[in-house]
């Protein structure tokens, strides 16, 4: 048996690695007490080091063996007592005394550190695919990590996300004291779980429910956090979307109460007053007189749009073309004295599927839009873009203006009847309204994306019947 001995005695029987002297039959002449008791060896056997070996990992260590040179950093596995496999890595070095060459091997059990690395690639490759967005912060708040779902959610590549504040996504909906409060919650070390309205790089909203976990090292400390999103984007213009079609029935049977009741009278003011008309010669009475007449007539209109609004179309339905539609409106809109000083963008899609309305009401909605794109301008150059396509089973008409924009509270707002952000008199606030009733009775949807500042689209949406 070989003895490796100083004056020190068996030093190598205090290190904690696995130390096995091989000789080039692969018999193993000595090892210290970390190998002797993590593999149950006695060496005054001579056993060969197949004995420690799985079947599967012994041609491979025999091979290092032969080659007499040394190695560094090679995987294997070992068979610990109780048959389990240990995962080594070891290093091979050559050892020469006066009984011969000998082979020093030093094996370091690595099985931990592997279920580890395991269990990092498990969880990185769930945060890195999971369809929901995820970013990991340092314990300033710096971000470290996107996954893909958080950069398509967000808008912004993963360069421009790293080394920077989530607060670049803020919308400005949430004020200083909610953040105050978020930070507070886990800086202590405790989850937040709560909604946020974020703003993408192109300065549109998303809405997430988001969950901040703290991360905390052993020690205790905060390290960084982990933000978990679920985008809720398309859940809230849904629910929009019902508290809308809600509102606008209710309103429907409320408008045609009020026609009724209004109508009358107002048919027998404006009788009076035509009779008082022809009646006065005193200028400063016919003066007045006119103004009231002007007034009926606009009472008059607005009364028309909410009995058209409340009551069954009469008129025929059938395939209409959606891009002829547009093209009708346009030329009605585009030569008026508004639109003189706008620019107009045609990008119509060819073979546009047909969908099932009444073409000149659809005229009509792409009037009242076509003229709120001119209008948002204010008396201005600008240009308005009008679109179509076909695309995951939708037909779409886009109409894009790049005027004034509309503020998000308004957004919200916009298709409500008598909600209008022009002056006094220059508009009822009842086209946009009107529009989105007509488009609903035929299975469609007007959506309305803005940003002040830089423009606002309009999309009018239809689901593709047949084909």
């Amino acid at each position: 048996m070989l003895r490796i001995f100083s004056e020190y005695g068996r030093v190598f029987d205090v290190l904690p690695e696995m130390i096995l002297i091989l000789d080039e039959h692969g018999i193993i002449r000595d090892c210290n007490v970390t190998a002797a008791q993590s593999l149950s060896l006695n060496v005054s056997s001579h056993p060969s080091v197949k004995s420690i070996l799985p079947e599967d990992c012994c041609g491979e260590f025999l091979r290092l063996l032969r080659a007499k040179k040394d190695i560094t950093s090679v995987e294997t596995k070992f068979i610990s007592p109780d048959s389990s496999t240990i995962e080594i890595s070891m290093d091979l070095k050559l050892l020469d005394s006066a009984e011969g060459t000998f082979t020093v091997v030093v094996a370091r059990d690595i099985t931990n550190q592997k279920q580890k690395d395991l269990d990092f690639l498990r969880f990185s490759n769930v945060i890195h695919y999971t369809i929901n967005p995820i970013q990991i912060t340092d314990a300033n708040g710096m971000m470290v990590y996107v996954n893909p779902a958080f950069e398509k959610a967000s808008g912004y590549k993963k360069a421009e996300l790293i080394g920077k504040n989530p607060k670049i996504l803020r919308s400005g909906k949430h004020d200083t004291e909610f953040w105050k409060e978020v930070w507070s919650q886990i800086l202590s070390g405790r989850m937040w779980v709560g909604k946020l309205e974020n703003q993408r790089k192109d300065g549109t909203q998303f809405h997430t429910e988001l969950v901040i976990s703290p991360i905390v090292d052993e020690s205790g400390t905060v390290a960084g956090f982990l933000g978990a999103h679920r985008d809720i984007t398309e859940q809230k213009m849904l629910e929009q979307q019902l508290v809308r079609s809600q509102r606008m029935e209710s309103i429907g049977t409320l408008a045609a109460g009020i026609a009724h009741e209004v109508g009358n009278p107002l048919t027998a003011i404006s009788s009076l007053v035509q009779v008082l008309q022809r009646t006065t010669s005193d200028t400063f009475a016919k003066e007045k007189l006119e103004l009231i007449n002007s007034q009926i007539t606009r009472i008059t209109r607005i009364i028309r749009e909410l009995v058209d609004f409340s009551r069954p179309t009469t008129h025929t339905v059938k395939d209409v073309n959606l891009n002829q539609t547009m093209l009708d409106a346009l030329s009605i809109v585009q030569y008026g004295s508004r639109g003189k000083e706008v620019t107009f963008s045609v990008r119509l899609a060819d073979g546009l599927p047909t969908v099932r309305a009444v073409a000149d009401q659809m005229i009509q909605v792409f009037i009242n839009i076509l003229m709120n794109a001119i209008d948002s301008f204010a008396g201005k150059t600008g240009v308005v873009t009008i679109e179509s396509r076909f695309d995951a089973g939708f037909v779409e008409a886009r109409v894009h203006d790049t005027g004034k924009g509309i503020p998000s509270e308004g957004v919200e707002k916009i298709f409500e009847p008598f909600y209008t952000t022009k002056a006094v008199g220059q508009g009822t606030g009842l086209g946009l309204w009107v529009s989105y009733g007509i488009v609903k009775s035929f299975g469609g949807d007007i959506q309305v994306e803005s940003t002040p500042g830089v423009g606002s689209t309009m999309r009018v949406l239809f689901p593709h019947r047949g084909a």
